[in-house]
């Protein structure tokens, strides 16, 4: 999983809130996926979510990133959420991925330990079998209810999310094809 690590944590940081170098984490994040995955689709998405945010200052990003995320439900982050809602499973999944997170030596941010960066952060330092198995038993499932959220709407993140959902899937794939 190392050799996806960078895109990962590139991916993540993308979706993290707006900061002040928030643009050129974008940038840096494009150029790395463009320089190393073999996805052009991909590097269309992430180069048309780049052009969607470019003439907008910090204050309407931030705008932006918290309509998109934090006011509406259907497209919230957190990964637990999307998968058991708010019952006891979902709080059992938080302990386990805090958990993962301190295996994986990810620190933990502000957020919830089932939010989508930091669980992206974690992936890249599975170990390959396991890796495989949560990205097809939840981190996928997760992030099409995320995307249905998004339907209908002209909403730049989402090119993000199905970037996401892209090299997710072609890890996955990729290992596949290794172990048959």
């Amino acid at each position: 999983m190392a050799r996806y690590a960078q895109a990962l944590d590139g991916l993540a940081t993308i979706l993290c809130y707006p900061g002040e170098e928030y643009k050129s984490r974008v940038a840096e994040c494009l150029q790395f996926i463009a320089a190393h995955a073999d996805a052009e689709e991909m590097v269309d998405r992430l180069y048309a979510f780049s052009n969607a945010i470019e003439g907008l200052n910090k204050g309407e990003m931030e705008e932006l990133y918290t309509r998109t995320f934090d006011i509406n439900p259907v497209s919230s982050l957190e990964v637990g959420w999307h998968l058991y809602g708010e019952t006891y499973e979902r709080g059992a999944f938080l302990v386990q991925m805090r958990n993962l997170l301190r295996r994986c030596g990810v620190e933990e941010s502000s957020e919830l330990p089932d939010h989508l960066t930091s669980v992206l952060h974690a992936v890249g330092r599975m170990e390959q079998a396991e890796a495989d198995e949560f990205i097809r038993s939840r981190v996928l499932k997760a992030l099409g209810k995320i995307l249905e959220g998004f339907t209908g709407q002209a909403n730049p993140y989402e090119h993000v999310l199905v970037s996401v959902q892209m090299l997710l899937t072609m890890m996955v794939r990729s290992h596949e094809g290794v172990a048959s």
